[in-house]
């Protein structure tokens, strides 16, 4: 007879990704001969550009195959200095920077390094699930601090003041955000930063999409103080999702702890995903990447008024990233189940907000650009038929 599994306590409070089983639909729909018009993918729909597939043909060539330092390739390390003092006017040493399997292998690794068991992480509500479930494998405690359309869909200080307590040891914040898209100011970021220090606690950020920015030059947090954690990753701005890269700016008290981490969970990033990230920087692959950028602007100058004619409700518009957090009360009090009759009945699958939080996720859903100007048309045209016959 089969022994019963044995499983952690905690997994009963690590979710998946709802999404996943509407995808799972989708392709079997798909299969039938359906067409489906995805809107739910957060990831590039380019290619990686050339230059860098170029780069990891390269490094396999040259027998590139072994490991590299915990850290990161230096030489890698030294390329991501170069690119803040470049785009943002900022000087980071390089010893500051660790290179890691994806940007969840860095938010892992700062993390681990700041959380003992119980402690609390401020963090906004709706936001990216798997940060709470990071802190709940540390056997901290993630505290989701409701936000709306008032403060941009952000963490704020004076939300920071209301919920900090004893227990409280950090906060992470994402700019841009996903779901939402939108931006911190630099004001508001500051404010939280001596906030957080005055506690001596530590201030996280998530810049993963701080390429994706339509409007303006962004700064990157890292301009504020030398004293925060940034997270960032060659996933989204550099079309790199497949090869599994991000990295982590920490301060440098804390390098010696992170590296010994890095050397217990992973050992290291990928060898030739790190040799071919070296050609991300060239001026042909930037070329190429901001022209994407201008790309992903048009789709979402296109669809946010195209959703909100259909009576979506999206109050604030989204200043980077690839989505749109949409209200859907007005067709329906449970998204999740939404989705789904958006997915049969339509032919368009789209994310519910139940995988974002406990902030009124049943009014909520999550469109992403993340397809072509073509195939959102077809999309919208799809959901305006729909709605017209419910």
């Amino acid at each position: 007879m089969p022994r019963r599994p044995r499983i952690a306590r905690r997994m009963a409070d690590i979710q998946p990704f709802h999404v996943m089983d509407l995808l799972a639909r989708a392709r079997a729909l798909e299969a039938q001969g359906r067409d489906i018009v995805h809107m739910e993918i957060g990831e590039p729909d380019f290619v990686t550009p050339e230059p860098i597939r170029t780069a990891a043909k390269q490094a396999l060539d040259a027998g590139h195959t072994h490991y590299t330092p915990s850290l990161g390739l230096p030489a890698l390390r030294e390329a991501i200095a170069a690119f803040y003092a470049d785009e943002y006017a900022i000087e980071v040493p390089a010893s500051r920077i660790v290179v890691t399997p994806g940007a969840s292998g860095a938010l892992l690794l700062a993390l681990g390094v700041l959380l003992d068991p119980a402690d609390r992480l401020l963090m906004a509500d709706p936001g990216y699930p798997c940060n709470r479930h990071f802190a709940r494998l540390l056997e901290a405690n993630a505290v989701g601090v409701p936000v709306g359309p008032e403060e941009a869909y952000q963490l704020t200080a004076a939300a920071l003041a209301e919920h900090w307590d004893g227990q409280t040891a950090a906060a992470l914040l994402a700019s841009p955000s996903n779901p939402t898209g939108t931006l911190v100011s630099e004001a508001e970021l500051r404010a939280m930063a001596d906030f957080v220090d005055a506690r001596d606690g530590r201030l996280l950020v998530d810049e993963i999409y701080l390429g994706l920015v339509y409007e303006g030059r962004p700064r990157s947090a890292l301009a504020l103080s030398d004293e925060l954690f940034v997270i960032n990753s060659f996933s989204k701005y550099f079309c790199m999702t497949g090869m599994r890269l991000g990295w982590l700016v920490a301060p440098e008290a804390y390098v010696r702890a992170i590296d010994k981490l890095a050397q217990n969970l992973f050992l290291a990033a990928p060898t030739v995903s790190q040799h071919a990230a070296l050609a991300a920087f060239a001026p042909q692959t930037r070329a190429i990447l901001d022209a994407q950028r201008e790309e992903f602007r048009a789709r979402r100058d296109f669809l946010l008024p195209a959703l909100r004619e259909l009576g979506f409700e999206i109050p604030t518009t989204p200043q980077g990233a690839f989505y749109l957090y949409a209200d859907c009360s007005h067709f329906s009090d449970d998204s999740h189940a939404f989705a789904e009759t958006l997915l049969e009945q339509a032919g368009v699958v789209v994310t519910p907000g139940l995988d974002f939080g406990r902030n009124a996720p049943e009014r909520h859903l999550r469109f992403a650009y993340t397809t072509g100007m073509d195939r959102l048309h077809e999309g919208v045209e799809r959901l305006a038929r729909f709605l017209a016959q419910a």
